[in-house]
């Protein structure tokens, strides 16, 4: 195997032998195979669409096979033996029909003529021998190039799946997928095109996430601040992890009435902030940090764990059996419950074990600041800024992990001048978001702006604070702080760069699939750079 799309990928070049993800040899084949299977899918599609030929299911499939490639998603061989038969099963009858349209239905590409083998074996040699990373281009830079694409257009997929789920669609996302997935298949393209391709799928997903804000503030309403209990409630529960606001709100309707108090764990804190949401009496309050720690932390709990898309590590056998999958995500072993969405055996088991004992007290945290909320008083942080009152705003958000180095984020924001505000979103908030920081005029200085799914928020507040101020987002007393871990990460980055947006700090560590050269490009463009070894030498010269 070959991988290195994550921050933790080993000694910071690649996992060669087992994913620190926990994925092995075999899964890291069935991964490839399905990009490649997906590759050919694409190629038929692209042709598909010049001749009218457009299938709303194709595309559907499209987001989730490659969103299931994302780092922490499935790791269930047997799914990814179905989805790379259906890939291949869509690719020959969209073939057929593009066919019958006088489009064009034959290619040069071994991915538009690939057969998968009989079983799983066969699938797993197939996809060892295919080599997938290096066959993508012999030249050093545009396969880097076309790595960040690749891990850009899994981010992608991801947010526009969340939007689908809840109603939202646009053609040109798909368009760009598959245009993006066949240009891939290709070799030896100039240097810009393929900066180009890279830039156009953060412009993309900028309307994904745009979309997916949508579905979330029309559905559920517009998050307000809240104020959620870190401690627990006496009583039998059940904690979701993941991202899947729809998930939530079905738990929440089938558990209503049967004594089961609902937590949330990671990027699902900023759901108690939605007033469709926290209408449910017993969607109680949060366990838990973020993802990496809940081998330490699931044992703990002493109800059932519903993971609803991504984030997932080996269940330990003290808690594996009290474990449940849906969309998504998915680990061997554990009850899938599927697209009926009835969690009857997450409630059995919920009801089966002990449930908390006693009530316990562990604090609150705040959540709730999106753009809505923001902009509603955007007259007193435009007047404080005048005044002096705040000399300058942090995002400090992004993904957490797991490796060294990311303490850095917690000194960062300790650190802070008190005359500064911190904007923080996605899990990388874990490392500080219970630090009391107090406040500027009635304003806290720490404001959760919500899940990765929510950086959509975050854009539009600095962009309304550009035009208040007349200036460009880049001229704002604002700087970009910011940790990644996987994909989703990525594709925001790339958001960020199309933009125009400079500047920006990522760390702990920069991707090991960015070239040098490559990296030379994004420093020369856009003065990317890697955090300092210290949060006091970032502070002096931002501040200084």
């Amino acid at each position: 195997m070959f991988c290195n799309q994550c921050e933790q990928t080993a000694k910071g070049s690649g996992c060669t032998k087992i994913g620190v993800c926990g994925k092995n040899d075999d899964l890291a084949s069935l991964q490839d195979l399905l990009t490649h299977a997906m590759q050919g899918l694409s190629l038929v599609a692209v042709e598909g669409r010049k001749v009218g030929i457009v299938d709303n299911e194709i595309d559907r499939f499209a987001l989730e096979a490659i969103f299931a490639c994302l780092t922490n998603v499935d790791f269930d061989p047997q799914r990814f033996q179905q989805w790379i038969s259906k890939a291949v099963s869509f690719r020959e009858t969209l073939t057929t029909r593009v066919a019958a349209a006088g489009g064009k239905s034959e290619f040069d590409a071994k991915a538009a003529s690939f057969t998968p083998g009989a079983n799983l074996a066969a699938l797993i040699a197939q996809g060892k021998e295919l080599d997938f990373i290096n066959s993508l281009d012999d030249n050093e830079d545009l396969r880097s190039l076309k790595q960040i694409t690749l891990y850009g257009i899994r981010g992608l997929a991801a947010y526009s799946d969340h939007a689908a789920i809840l109603g939202k669609e646009n053609e040109s996302i798909y368009t760009y997928i598959y245009q993006a997935m066949a240009e891939m298949t290709n070799t030896g393209q100039p240097l810009n095109e393929l900066v180009g391709l890279a830039l156009k799928c953060g412009e993309t997903n900028l309307k994904a996430m745009e979309l997916l804000d949508a579905g979330n503030t029309e559905t559920y309403g517009h998050p307000t601040p809240t104020e959620v209990p870190l401690g627990a409630k006496a009583g039998k529960a059940i904690l979701i992890s993941g991202h899947d606001l729809r998930d939530l709100e079905l738990l929440l309707q089938q558990t209503e009435g049967k004594g089961i108090n609902i937590y949330t764990h990671g990027e699902m804190l900023p759901c108690h902030s939605y007033p469709e949401l926290k209408k449910y009496s017993h969607f109680y309050g949060h366990f838990g940090t973020a993802w990496q720690n809940q081998a330490k932390e699931f044992p703990e709990f002493p109800g059932a764990i519903l993971f609803t898309t991504n984030c997932i590590q080996k269940p330990a056998e003290t808690y594996k059996d009290n474990v449940f999958t849906t969309g998504l995500v998915g680990w061997p072993g554990l009850v899938h419950i599927g697209s009926d969405k009835d969690f009857s055996p997450v409630i059995a088991k919920a009801l089966e074990l002990p449930g908390f004992t006693a009530d316990s007290d562990k604090g609150s945290v705040l959540t709730g600041f999106a753009r809505n909320t923001v902009l509603g008083v955007a007259d007193k942080v435009i007047e404080a800024v005048k005044s002096k009152a705040i000399r300058h705003f942090f995002l400090v958000g992004g993904c957490d992990g797991a490796k060294p180095g990311r303490n850095y984020y917690t000194n960062f924001v300790e650190k802070v001048p008190q005359d500064c505000m911190v904007l923080t979103l996605a899990c990388g908030k874990f490392r500080f978001f219970d630090k009391k920081l107090g406040d500027i005029g009635g304003i806290p200085r720490l404001l959760d702006v919500g899940q990765c799914n929510d950086a959509y928020s975050a854009i539009q507040i600095a962009v309304a604070l550009a035009g208040a101020f007349e200036c460009d987002v880049n001229d704002l007393p604002l700087s970009l702080v910011l940790s990644w871990y996987e994909q989703k990460a990525v594709v925001i980055l790339l958001t960020l760069f199309s933009l125009g947006i400079k500047d920006i700090r990522l760390g702990p560590s920069l991707p090991a699939f960015i070239s040098p050269n490559v990296l030379n490009v994004l420093v020369e463009n856009f003065a990317c750079k890697p955090v300092a070894e210290t949060p006091e030498e970032d502070l002096a010269t931002i501040l200084g």
